[in-house]
């Protein structure tokens, strides 16, 4: 069906688990002919993928004594740092009208009518001159889409690097040697930007791509049913859940994503087992764990089991790699 309505909800508060239940609210309410845009942002916060470890992407004890806020999204990918130099978007619409490419070409749009020529690059990134300034994750519902981004404006560099803890086997994979090494603020390549200006250009790069939005607030929205969604997001659990100690661990890395595996043993069978990653397709991350409960601890018989695994067909090259590595660990 065609998209017969669009909306813009702009963001008030820079409470990130507000902003995050807002967002999941707005994707769980979508009109089947309907395209929301959501601009907001988020103040002194580090949000992690769905199925990140807490502790191991962030220095989460450090960010809450200089007073900031851990923030755990809905959808895959790795950790980022979020201030009000950062704006946040988000494109919520029906799954049959989900089009990554004009998406991320509202965007682009916008950026290159300050006079540049920013790009897509990689599975989530947009560059400028190789620098990274807008890092993207996306989900998908049975009948919806969301696919949200952030664009560093004049983010604070030295507290990104502060607080994310990335490890050197990404930064290795990525040939760099630090976050900040590989990071831009727009603000350095478009002097006097605002962030009022960078939303006006947004505005009217989804308007002149979309039709013309009707333009609301987030108390325009039943703040009632979105407490209900803050709830969870600003709970211990969605935040950090139980991490308990495990008889195995194994981590190795991909081109598309990190996989740290924890395995509890009883009489040489899984008897538990938690899967963290930053892989942008958090759907087989949490089928993983799943399907390995109760094989038999062989790396062969977990390799079998890893591949009965039901994927998209998008997905099948990324398991075949997890069990192949997986067949050849040595127990």
């Amino acid at each position: 069906m065609a998209i017969n309505s669009t909306k813009i909800i702009l963001g008030q508060g820079t409470n990130p688990h507000f902003n995050l239940a807002l967002e999941e609210h707005l994707l769980d309410t979508l009109k089947e002919d309907e395209c929301i845009f959501y601009l907001w942002q988020n103040q002194h916060t580090v949000v992690i993928g769905k199925n990140q470890n807490a502790w191991r992407e962030c220095r989460t004890e450090l960010l809450e004594q200089e007073g900031g806020t851990l923030a755990r999204r809905s959808s895959g990918g790795g950790a980022v740092y979020h201030d009000l130099g950062n704006l946040c978007f988000t494109f919520i619409t029906p799954k049959a009208d989900y089009d990554l490419t004009r998406q991320l070409g509202v965007v682009l749009n916008a950026i290159n009518s300050f006079g540049l020529k920013a790009y897509f690059s990689g599975r989530n990134d947009l560059l400028l001159e190789g620098c990274k300034f807008s890092g993207n994750a996306f989900l998908q519902r049975t009948n919806s889409s969301l696919h949200h981004g952030t664009l560093l404006l004049d983010v604070d560099m030295p507290n990104l690097s502060k607080y994310l803890q990335v490890s050197a086997e990404k930064m290795k994979a990525k040939g760099v040697e630090s976050v900040r090494s590989r990071v831009t603020n727009l603000k350095e390549h478009i002097p006097g930007l605002t962030l009022d200006s960078m939303k006006n250009a947004l505005i009217e790069s989804f308007s002149e791509e979309y039709l013309t939005p009707d333009i609301l607030k987030p108390s325009d929205l039943d703040e009632k049913i979105i407490d209900t969604y803050y709830q969870r997001y600003s709970s211990w659990e969605w935040l950090y859940g139980k991490t308990p100690k495990f008889d195995i661990n194994l981590d190795t890395r991909f081109v598309w994503g990190g996989i740290e595996m924890g395995l509890s043993l009883d009489q040489g069978k899984v008897t538990n087992c938690h899967v963290f990653s930053d892989a942008m397709d958090q759907a087989f991350i949490e089928n993983i764990a799943p399907a390995l409960i109760g094989c038999t601890f062989e790396s062969k018989a977990l390799s079998e089991n890893i591949i009965k695994i039901e994927c998209a067909d998008d997905t099948k090259d990324k398991k075949q790699e997890l069990a192949n590595w997986m067949s050849k660990k040595e127990f």
